[in-house]
């Protein structure tokens, strides 16, 4: 998923990331955190439980257009899902995975 924080205003610090759902689907994990969907919102769509902060979380997209508005800072991707990142949504390979 794209994750993008978004506490300090429109655009803000982006990651792509592997996530899991709660059974009933309304709560996203992530790095230890809690998110809970805001049921719409203007810039956010998720907020973080224990903090209160906002979030857009999305499922990434294969032209990289993932962030709510256009911004010129590429996300950071985990190491576990980068390789399947390049390869599976963006498809490509080989030097895309760097």
């Amino acid at each position: 998923m794209y994750i993008e924080d978004k506490s300090t205003g429109l655009v803000g610090p982006a990651r792509i990331g592997r996530v899991t759902f709660s059974k009933t689907g309304r709560t996203i994990y992530y790095g230890g955190k809690e998110f809970r969907s805001l049921k719409g919102g203007y810039k956010a769509n998720y907020y973080e439980v224990e903090s209160g902060n906002h979030f857009w979380i999305t499922g990434p997209k294969r032209n990289g257009g993932d962030a709510l508005y256009a911004t010129h800072v590429a996300p950071q991707i985990d190491d576990d899902v980068r390789e399947e990142y390049w390869r599976e949504i963006r498809g490509r390979g080989g030097d895309a995975l760097v």
